[in-house]
């Protein structure tokens, strides 16, 4: 589908995301390094600068984003150096979080339940028992400001015995706004007297520790939820800087976690995952062969076309592909609209009712939890797209 321009355009683009990354100081400096070579140079972003806080147009609409730069690491040490960050829980999040807080040299205590698996991988990477690593009633009992990372259906669970320890003084921070908001099914009600903060990367954990290592830094959504002390929002997003974002954009625990959820079951995974095995299997019911089908549905859009979207925006892709191809994805993205924004009506009020709420608590909370995921998963392994893929994956240059 590509064409001559876009392998051009794909290779420029993989020689720079190959070469050293050097930090970009400023917001502006990253915006103007992210427009493509052949793009005029918009109207300005900025409507207001000043130390800590840039007002941004985004489309129209003014927003209010911070930036690390207004964090360096001797401030965080100054800002913090009379806390102990209790990070309770050791999954995805809290690993990465964990990490990035460590290197930064803040005063950082891992949490979980002792001898367990998390505890296991606590000590491979380095967390020392009794030094910084405790079980999660000790933790607790050591921080002033107390991150819970565990995961949903956890700190649903272990909420009745978390809360009389969150006194008076201590800071609770989420990843999610899922627990309090929708806490008549958590039951995740937080103490009045407390600072309720939230910092949300916008990817995995994993992602979180590897931008971090390079220099870089994740876009996270910063919130408060309820500010006793008067300086929760500059706690948050202090605190958001030393977990390893680059950016912050300002939203609310509402909508931190609606736009999560809704994102998660739409675009990020669920629904792209649902139009590749529909693409794929069209492909195959007309007869084209698996290696065929797999690379038009999944491997020339994650390993050409995706990138340079998150690279440079769609309509660089759109002046970078054939005219041919141009003219049918311009006229069919109107036909999938279409289709498709009706059931993303659906699923987001289907989030904001708290319907997948329920569902996701109901999932999280059965016993055979881990081993109707496996199952669920060896499903996914065995379908003959993903089958397919791994096929075509072992191919590639990298990987001879």
């Amino acid at each position: 589908m590509a064409s001559k321009n876009a392998s051009r355009a794909l290779r420029s683009s993989l020689r720079q995301l190959s070469a050293p990354r050097i930090q970009q100081r400023t917001f502006a400096a990253a915006v103007s390094a992210a427009r493509p070579a052949w793009q005029k140079a918009a109207t300005p972003a900025f409507v207001q600068q000043s130390r800590g806080m840039k007002t941004v147009d985004f489309a129209g609409d003014k927003e209010v984003v911070y930036e690390r730069d207004d964090w360096p690491r001797d401030k965080l040490l100054d800002y913090f150096k009379n806390d102990t960050l209790a990070l309770i829980g050791y999954g995805s999040q809290g690993h990465g979080q964990g990490l990035n807080l460590r290197d930064n040299g803040l005063n950082v205590i891992i949490g979980v339940r002792k001898d367990g698996q998390s505890w296991k991988e606590a000590q491979q990477d380095g967390w020392v028992p009794g030094k910084n690593l405790f079980d999660v009633d000790e933790a607790i009992g050591k921080g002033t400001i107390i991150m819970n990372l565990l995961s949903d259906a956890a700190q649903s669970s272990t909420w009745p015995h978390i809360k009389p320890q969150l006194t008076k003084g201590k800071t609770l921070y989420f990843s999610h706004g899922f627990s309090p908001v929708f806490k008549d099914q958590t039951n995740v009600d937080v103490p009045n007297d407390i600072d309720v903060i939230l910092v949300a990367p916008k990817g995995s954990g994993r992602t979180v520790r590897t931008l971090f290592r390079e220099g870089r830094g994740i876009n996270s959504s910063v919130a408060v939820f309820q500010d006793v002390t008067g300086k929760a929002e500059e706690k948050a997003i202090a605190l958001g800087v030393a977990v390893g974002s680059g950016y912050l954009y300002k939203t609310t625990f509402e909508k931190e976690v609606y736009s999560d959820l809704y994102g998660e079951r739409g675009c990020l995974m669920g629904g792209i995952h649902g139009m590749f095995l529909a693409q794929y299997e069209v492909l195959r019911e007309r007869g084209h062969s698996p290696s065929e089908a797999f690379n038009e549905t999944v491997e020339e859009a994650t390993q050409s076309l995706y990138p340079l979207i998150g690279q440079n925006g769609m309509d660089y892709m759109y002046a970078a592909c054939s005219t041919t191809a141009r003219r049918g994805a311009i006229d069919w993205s109107a036909r999938f609209k279409e289709n498709l924004k009706p059931l993303f009506q659906e699923l987001y009020e289907s989030v904001k009712t708290g319907k997948e709420t329920q569902r996701a608590m109901e999932y999280g909370s059965r016993s055979d939890y881990r081993q109707a995921f496996e199952k669920e998963l060896e499903e996914i392994r065995g379908m003959e797209i993903w089958r397919a893929g791994k096929a075509v994956r072992s191919l590639r240059p990298e990987n001879n």
